[in-house]
């Protein structure tokens, strides 16, 4: 096998294993945002609320077995909390404009925000957070 060879395999075990954080880390989050949001919590500050449980939760999932081989080091945490937090500004957007200008429901609206979110943090975990030629 060559090098690009072993690049692409070690890249899609890391695309699965991502996945399957994700879809258990989401899953669940999902699930107490419908919960907690029919008991009348606002949607936005339900997200902001779950999010912050996410990261932790994802964090630890991503860093040990996703992309493990790096170093945990305060910048790994630092750039992990730059993307965690343009993410939560993107949702936050996502949420402001199909929510509350277009009146989509923001079930729909968080559930696909969620598909969106994951794609943008792999491509960013993937080349600015856990990148080992970086954290090296």
């Amino acid at each position: 096998m060559t090098i690009s060879q072993l690049q692409v395999s070690n890249s899609i075990l890391e695309l699965i294993r991502y996945a399957l954080v994700g879809v258990i880390s989401n899953s669940t989050i999902y699930l107490v945002y419908l919960i907690i949001t029919y008991f009348g919590v606002n949607s936005k500050i339900a997200m902001t609320l779950l999010y912050f449980i996410g990261l932790s939760i994802a964090f630890i999932g991503n860093s040990k077995w996703t992309f493990a081989g790096h170093k945990n080091s305060i910048q790994v945490v630092v750039r992990y909390l730059l993307t965690y937090s343009l993410s939560y500004l993107v949702n936050l957007s996502i949420l402001i404009i199909f929510v509350d200008r277009l009146g989509y429901a923001h079930q729909l609206v968080q559930g696909s925000a969620i598909l969106l979110i994951a794609v943008l943090h792999f491509i960013l975990f993937k080349h600015f957070v856990f990148n080992k030629k970086i954290n090296t």
